[in-house]
């Protein structure tokens, strides 16, 4: 199985553990991610609100691109996929000539929980699960781009999306419902407004705890790094005992799977997923 592949600027920096857990996982499911070649940022997430015409062309060359491939798209960042369906929308309905560039709309565009949550991927995920996440009762976090706004997204459970939480199943784990899946956590204002982001992402980590989650799941790196950088300052902050790891899908995958390297991929967070696996001997398992 072969499709285009855009990273997105961060996974080659700051979430290069997702980046990483992304490729472990793929290859083992047989699945080709074929890299865009000279692809570029999206703009995201400023453009749109400095320059319009920036926020669809900078998305929309990547989308010539992708149409040159002949493969559909799969982006990992829900920043990144949300410019994308953005860019595409506006294109596809262009007739002035007023952007540079132009596409036919025959590549399909991905959310990478997505396309992992397609009935033919999970039967290789649930086939190469060998190592059964019991003991894990995780609250799927979603986020606010990857689903919304659905005129955007295509998304047909903008409020309630559950590919995640279709995938921590077949994966052995327990996947709580809850109401918070799709809250924002505030992404890049936690920069200028901190008090704000804090109060959004305690609130998050209130509403997990209330449903008896022992950890987090996310596909969105700048949600997994305001709930995880951040979480003993919001704890000092707010007052709060948390201990929540917020673990990427993509690292479940790989621990379900044996895979060798997700000790290096989970070791980079702030907070320890370890000592939560190694309570329910699931490291114990994992391949040498």
């Amino acid at each position: 199985m072969k499709i285009s592949y855009y990273p997105g600027c961060s996974l080659e920096a700051s979430a290069r553990d997702y980046q990483e857990s992304i490729a472990g996982v793929c290859k083992r499911l047989g699945i080709e991610l074929v890299e865009l070649d000279d692809w570029n940022c999206c703009g995201a997430t400023a453009a749109h609100s400095i320059n319009h015409r920036a926020s669809i062309e900078l998305p929309g060359r990547n989308l010539v691109i992708a149409e040159r491939a002949r493969k559909d798209l799969v982006a990992p960042c829900p920043l990144c996929f949300n410019r994308l369906k953005a860019a595409e929308k506006v294109l596809l309905n262009e007739t002035s000539g007023h952007y540079r560039y132009a596409i036919k709309g025959d590549v399909r565009i991905w959310d990478l929980a997505d396309f992992m949550a397609q009935k033919k991927v999970l039967e290789r995920i649930k086939a190469r699960v060998t190592n059964p996440l019991e003991g894990i009762k995780a609250v799927c976090y979603y986020g606010c781009m990857s689903s919304r706004p659905p005129r955007i997204t295509d998304a047909e459970k903008c409020e309630n999306p559950v590919s995640m939480d279709n995938i921590v199943k077949r994966l052995g784990a327990k996947a709580i419902d809850w109401q918070y899946k799709t809250d924002c956590c505030g992404a890049s204002h936690v920069v200028a407004r901190p008090d704000m982001v804090f109060k959004m992402v305690g609130r998050l980590y209130e509403r997990a705890l209330d449903v008896g989650a022992n950890c987090i799941v996310v596909s969105c790196q700048m949600c997994q790094a305001n709930l995880d950088i951040y979480q003993d300052k919001i704890c000092r902050h707010l007052g709060m005992t948390v201990g929540l790891p917020i673990i990427y899908f993509t690292e479940l995958i790989g621990l379900a799977m044996k895979e060798r390297e997700v000790k290096n991929w989970l070791s980079r967070h702030f907070v320890n997923p370890l000592e939560l696996l190694g309570k329910h001997k699931l490291l114990a398992k994992a391949r040498a």
